[in-house]
C-alpha cells in the first residue's frame, strides 16, 4: 500500500519507462518510413482508429472498476479480521477463568498466541504465488527493489515457532492448509476448557462463532487469492489496447501532415503520449487483480498482522512487544 500523498511523476515514469520507450520506438518507425521512404499508404484514416479506441477505452473503465472492488473487499475482509482479533482478545481475557491465577495466564497466553499464529500462517498462504499473478512481470520487479514483503523474506516455520508449542507446530506444518487446522486446535482446546469448567456455556458458544468467523473471513480472503480477474476479461482488454496502441501513429501521420510536412514528426511524441495513457491505464488495473500477492498497490496484511498483534499482546499485559511495521519509500507490507 502506497502511504504517500500520491504517486510522484518520478515513481510513476520508473514504473512505466519500459513501455514509454516501446511506444516511442513504435510511433517513430511507422513516422520515419512515411518521411524518409514515401511509404504514404502507411496513413490511415483516423475515424475507425478513434473506434477502437472508443471501445478499449471502455473496456479499461469496467475492467479498473471490477479490479478496484477486488482490492476494497480484499480490504475489507482484513478490516474485519482486526476487528474480530481484537474481540476475540477480550473474550479469552474475559470469559476463561481458573482458580489457579498462573494456569489461566497460561491459558490466555495459548490461545492468544494459537491466534498470532493463525495470522501467520494465513498471510503466508495469502502472498504464496499464483500462474496469473503479475508480481514476476519485468515493470514489478523493478519497482520491487523500493519495498520488502516479510513474507517472502523469513520461513514460515521460523514465524511459527515464536507462536506456537513444539507440538503444534508439528502437527500444523503437516497440514496443506495450515490457518485451517489452527483454527481447529483453537475449537479443540475451548472444547477441554469447557468440559474442565473453565468457560461458561454461553461464553463458549460465543467463543465458537467467533472461530466460525475467522474461517468465514479466510475463505473470503482465499476466494479472492485462489480465483483471478476472469481471464477472457483480461485478455479481450489486453488485445483491445494493443491494437488501439499499433494503430495510433498510422493514424496521427495523416493529421499532422494535413499541417504541413515537417509537423508529421510531431506523430512521434503524441503518439506516445496517448498509447502511454491507454497502457498506464492497463497497467493500473493489472496490478490492483491481485491484492495479495505482494505488490506496491495491495492490502498490507503484514502491517495489519502486526498492529493485531500488538494490540493481542497489550491485553496481556506484555512488555517486550514488536513495533508497528514501518512504510519503506512510502510502500506499507
Amino acid at each position: 500500500m502506497h502511504t504517500g500523498n500520491h504517486y510522484s511523476l518520478k515513481e510513476f515514469i520508473i514504473w512505466t519507462r519500459r513501455d514509454i520507450y516501446a511506444l516511442f520506438f513504435m510511433a517513430l518507425v511507422p513516422t520515419a518510413l512515411y518521411q524518409f521512404y514515401g511509404w504514404h499508404w502507411l496513413a490511415l484514416p483516423w475515424v475507425p482508429i478513434a473506434l477502437v479506441g472508443t471501445a478499449a477505452a471502455f473496456l479499461i473503465g469496467f475492467k479498473n472498476t471490477q479490479t478496484y472492488n477486488r482490492l476494497w473487499e480484499a480490504r475489507q475482509i482484513y478490516g474485519s479480521i482486526v476487528n474480530s482479533s481484537r474481540a476475540w482478545g477480550l473474550l479469552v481475557r474475559d470469559c476463561i477463568s481458573s482458580t489457579d491465577s498462573e494456569e489461566q495466564k497460561e491459558i490466555h497466553r495459548e490461545l492468544i498466541y494459537r491466534h498470532l499464529g493463525w495470522l501467520t500462517a494465513l498471510r503466508f498462504q495469502l502472498r504464496e504465488e499464483r500462474s496469473w499473478e503479475n508480481k514476476n512481470k519485468s515493470y514489478n520487479k523493478e519497482y520491487r527493489s523500493f519495498y520488502s514483503v516479510p513474507e517472502w523474506e523469513t520461513m514460515l516455520e521460523e514465524e511459527l515457532r515464536k507462536y506456537l508449542s513444539a507440538e503444534d507446530q508439528a502437527y500444523v506444518l503437516s497440514k496443506k492448509n495450515r490457518a485451517t487446522h489452527l483454527i481447529s486446535l483453537q475449537s479443540k482446546q475451548l472444547k477441554l476448557l469447557k468440559e474442565k469448567g473453565f468457560i461458561a456455556q454461553l461464553n463458549y458458544v460465543e467463543m465458537e462463532n467467533m472461530l466460525i468467523n475467522f474461517i468465514e473471513q479466510q475463505g473470503k480472503a482465499e476466494r479472492i487469492k485462489n480465483f483471478p480477474y476472469p481471464r477472457h476479461f483480461a485478455s479481450v482488454n489486453l488485445y483491445f489496447i494493443r491494437l488501439f496502441i499499433i494503430l495510433v501513429p498510422f493514424g496521427l501521420i495523416q493529421e499532422f501532415h494535413k499541417i504541413g510536412d515537417i509537423y508529421v514528426w510531431l506523430t512521434v511524441p503524441f503518439s506516445t503520449i496517448i498509447t502511454w495513457v491507454f497502457q498506464s491505464m492497463e497497467r493500473i488495473g493489472e496490478s490492483t487483480e491481485n491484492p495479495f500477492e505482494g505488490g506496491a498497490n495491495d492490502v498490507p496484511i503484514s502491517a495489519l498482522s502486526r498492529t493485531i498483534e500488538i494490540d493481542l499482546r497489550e491485553m496481556l499485559d506484555e512488555t517486550d512487544i514488536p513495533p508497528a511495521l514501518q512504510a519503506v519509500n512510502k510502500i506499507l507490507m
